[in-house]
């Protein structure tokens, strides 16, 4: 009996292994796809505070420059503050006028409590009058005409003590029911208290820990309130937005694990996790949203923004916003 033997050759042998190593590769690339959710279309981003002044006046000192990292609490720049000196000092003044009057008016009350207690002893003096008139006139021993002079007496009486508690809540409506302070002083303690924090606000601070961006702000520069002057990129504030295809979205819900690759730092791996999906594409809310009710419709994928977060960011990889990056999603359950 004849053996066959049968041989490979070498260019054989390579397209199996070629095959072999494709099928792994495939598989490799299936199981990889199956498990994470990948996109570059990634920002790095991150809170970003405007600054500006709470009162209007010309800078007078700048203590920070452009890309400066600064404190929560840091001197940024002072405004002129003598103008703002002088409003302190004009507010304390009409305090102290309020609170003459003030003592004024509780003297009035002082007056008006004791002319009640004089009248109220007059109303008493007619009546016990009164009395003993009747007395006499049940005897005969005076005239009905003196009985009359004296329930008059006793009339007029009555009249006075009304008329001095009346003169008594008149004085008493000055007064607070807080500590006998009138509104008049406690209008001019506002003035002050304003005035006051008019005075702090001549020193602008931060309000938040960072780096300063698009500082160009010099001495001599007015100030108006509520005008944006520059920004504070808030540190340790950092998000990633990934804008997926809404074919991609398969698994993607908040709280699923994540690694994001900065473009900067291709050698650094950042670890986060998915916060929250936005409530529709980016496309969506566009100053100039499509209008698919046409003729020429053609369909397309659209992207909706995941924001994950940053959960270990690193001081020997500082992070910048506007940075692209490559974001993947774990989805294996």
């Amino acid at each position: 009996m004849t053996k066959l033997t049968f041989r490979l050759s070498p260019r054989v042998i390579l397209v199996l292994v070629g095959l072999v190593v494709a099928a792994i590769a495939g598989a490799w690339w299936w199981h990889e796809n199956s498990l994470y959710q990948k996109t570059e279309n990634a920002y790095v981003n991150a809170r970003i505070v405007q600054v500006s002044s709470l009162v209007m006046g010309p800078v007078v000192r700048v203590e920070v420059r452009d890309n400066e990292y600064v404190h929560k609490g840091d001197v940024l720049f002072v405004i002129d503050r003598r103008s703002f000196e002088a409003a302190l000092a004009e507010a304390e003044g009409k305090l102290r006028l309020a609170e003459q009057g003030t003592r004024q008016d509780q003297s009035d009350v002082l007056a008006a409590q004791a002319d009640v207690a004089q009248q109220t002893a007059s109303l008493n003096n007619a009546e016990s009058q009164l009395r003993r008139t009747t007395e006499l006139v049940q005897r005969n021993f005076v005239s009905k005409q003196a009985e009359d002079d004296a329930q008059a007496r006793v009339r007029t009486a009555q009249a006075g003590v009304e008329a001095a508690k009346a003169r008594l809540a008149k004085a008493r409506e000055a007064l607070s029911k807080n500590g006998d302070t009138t509104p008049a002083v406690r209008v001019a303690q506002a003035e002050v208290d304003k005035a006051k924090l008019d005075l702090e606000h001549t020193a602008v601070r931060a309000t938040e820990e960072g780096w300063i961006t698009s500082f160009n702000l010099t001495p001599g520069t007015v100030v108006t309130p509520g005008n944006p002057l520059f920004a504070i990129v808030v540190a340790h504030s950092f998000w990633v937005d990934a804008n997926f295809k809404e074919t991609e979205l398969t698994g993607v819900v908040p709280g699923r694990p994540a690694t994001i690759v900065v473009d900067m730092y291709p050698d650094h791996t950042f670890h986060g996790a998915v916060q929250s999906l936005a409530g529709g594409t980016g496309a969506a809310f566009s100053l100039l949203p499509p209008q698919n009710a046409n003729g020429n419709w053609v369909k397309i994928a659209q992207r909706i923004p995941v924001r994950v977060s940053v959960d270990d960011p690193d001081p020997h990889f500082p992070l910048r916003v506007g940075a692209t990056a490559t974001v993947s999603v774990s989805v294996a359950k």
